[in-house]
């Protein structure tokens, strides 16, 4: 679908609230679901705003927050809900919509927007090795959403857990320079494919063209990990290696604080908005989804601003939004 058609099509999907959004009401706040099926690109997209399109407060700060999914998620395994007798244990490992509930009682002055992106393979990387023009597909989708909501000018954050990331880095290759517009980038265990000569220089130009652009990476010591009688990952196909690569490189431009406790290595920079939190692992357990779940996601939205000293939040610590999970 070229890029005017999904855009007239989006716009046709934000304006018609009361046919084609699903409401879901809960005790705080009330929240809209919007999920546009892109037959053509085999997109699946689905948009959660805190209330409808006509009700949103444009005097508020906009935050639009893409999320790419994991490998093998469904859009509802990614959001969660309260777990009954006999549901999928996927509904349980990572939350982003009680985390999302948690987060707009916190940032009550912004609009704050989840956009699910998946697909119909269920992998972002699988996905763009089935497109030549994976990349700038990707772009076109994001600009799309973005120009639906260009009347609230929005701040745009790209997020992402596990082959999630895949999405990032297409987007990142599609642009000559990250544009402004993008105020975040968080990797939650999802930096599989940074590249040192395609990602670092555009990162670091970003970083350095404004003090509103924050980069997030979470990841865990994969490569002590045994799976199966086998390494789970190879020595330099991880996250713990990729990202000790990515915060090595970019430590060519800016100056990094480090600390390191029993549990965790923080690497920090530019007054935190480079937020590097690697997780230790002694016992070689598997920590993947668990870097979500233990209050990731809010962490990756939040890390740097005085929301993180309002929040009452700790990463690694327990899990802050249970009265949100629904």
């Amino acid at each position: 679908m070229k890029l005017t058609s999904y855009f007239i099509f989006l716009i046709i999907c934000l304006t018609s609230v009361s046919y084609l959004f699903g409401q879901t009401n809960y005790s705080v706040n009330t929240e809209t679901n919007v999920r546009i099926s892109n037959p053509v690109n085999k997109t699946i997209i689905q948009i959660n705003l805190p209330d409808s399109v006509s009700r949103i407060n444009s005097k508020k700060r906009t935050i639009l927050v893409f999320f790419s999914l994991p490998n093998g998620n469904s859009i509802e395994w990614t959001m969660g809900k309260k777990m009954e007798s006999g549901d999928d244990w996927h509904y349980d490992i990572q939350h982003i919509a009680a985390q999302t509930r948690y987060l707009r009682t916190v940032m009550d002055n912004c609009n704050l927007i989840v956009i699910y992106m998946a697909n119909e393979l269920k992998s972002w990387p699988a996905w763009k090795k089935q497109r030549l023009d994976g990349p700038e597909e990707i772009k076109r989708i994001v600009d799309s959403i973005t120009g639906a909501f260009a009347n609230f000018k929005p701040e745009v954050m790209l997020n992402s857990h596990s082959g999630g990331g895949s999405f990032i880095f297409g987007y990142l290759d599609a642009v000559k320079e990250i544009p402004k517009q993008i105020t975040r980038i968080g990797f939650i265990d999802s930096d599989y494919g940074y590249e040192d000569s395609l990602h670092t220089k555009k990162l670091a130009n970003w970083l350095k063209s404004s003090n509103k652009h924050y980069l997030n990476v979470l990841a865990y010591n994969d490569s002590v990990v045994i799976f199966n009688g086998k390494p789970l990952v190879s020595p330099t196909g991880g996250t713990w290696y990729r990202s000790k690569l990515m915060q090595q490189k970019l430590s060519n431009y800016f100056p990094f604080k480090t600390s390191i406790d029993t549990s965790l290595i923080h690497l920090t920079s530019l007054s935190n908005r480079i937020d590097i939190y690697l997780k230790i692992n002694n016992e070689g357990k598997i920590y993947h989804t668990e870097q979500v779940a233990r209050n990731g996601f809010i962490h990756t939205i939040v890390s740097g601003t005085n929301y993180e000293q309002t929040a009452a939040y700790r990463y690694w610590g327990d899990r802050v939004y249970n009265s949100w999970v629904f």
